[in-house]
């Protein structure tokens, strides 16, 4: 005889593998085409090897655009959750105008508007539904993330924690290209940044939008010198 189902509450587990979806290399919003200034920064010399690429990519998590794109995604998750369509609305429009350069407005925008084009025909629910009816301008991508994520019934710290370490293996897939680092290298640097990112996302699911704000200056230059860098691989 079958033994019956269990429920997710009686297990204590829930279903994240849409995240693991969203999330990864191959969902078709196009953040292999972005390095986050990296690209810049090698040129400068400031990223040369495994460990001042886990140093740089460490501020970006503590201080720097990762920060507030994590604190974006709680405000967006809980505005979601709680069908408050007017906080929605406000840090959509917080979010988009936020970006310190034309690149990095390029990057999450871009990114957050074809996350929400294939989540909703992938994945469609409730609160993309309304999301679109809310906001109609160009929706950037920890928002994006937040509200699908909500939609779906997705906790927020393992959201979190997802979206930060994606970040962060998108940026060392670039530096692996740039540098170049092996393959190898790459890994560890994931691995040695991992335990970062679960200590930012759990101090993120504590923020609120006045938490906003960041010290990477030299990241944020670097978005801006890149926009006219000679050669380039990458969009931002």
């Amino acid at each position: 005889m079958r033994r019956p189902a269990q429920s997710n509450s009686e297990t204590g587990s829930q279903d994240f593998l849409p995240l693991l979806v969203w999330l990864s290399p191959g969902f078709p919003v196009g953040s292999f085409a972005y390095s986050h200034g990296i690209e810049w920064a090698v040129e400068a010399g400031d990223v040369t090897n495994a460990d001042t690429c886990a140093g740089w990519l460490s501020d970006l998590l503590e201080h720097g655009g990762a920060w507030s794109d994590a604190v974006l995604l709680v405000a967006a998750h809980r505005a979601a959750a709680q069908e408050d369509n007017k906080a929605l609305r406000e840090v959509a429009e917080l979010a988009a105008a936020l970006a310190p350069s034309l690149e990095r407005r390029l990057e999450t925008l871009k990114q957050g508007d074809a996350f929400l084009l294939a989540t909703r025909t992938a994945w469609p629910c409730a609160a993309l539904d309304r999301f679109a009816k809310v906001w109609s301008g160009e929706t950037a991508f920890p928002v994006a993330v937040g509200v699908a994520s909500a939609g779906h019934g997705l906790a927020l710290p393992p959201t979190l924690e997802a979206y930060l370490l994606a970040s962060v293996s998108n940026l060392v897939s670039a530096a692996v290209r740039l540098i170049p680092l092996g393959q190898t290298d790459g890994t560890k640097i994931v691995a040695r940044l991992t335990p970062l990112a679960r200590e930012i996302a759990a101090r993120a699911a504590q923020s609120m939008l006045d938490d906003i704000g960041g010290t990477a200056l030299r990241s944020d230059i670097a978005s801006m010198r890149h926009e006219t860098q000679y050669t380039r691989l990458f969009r931002s």
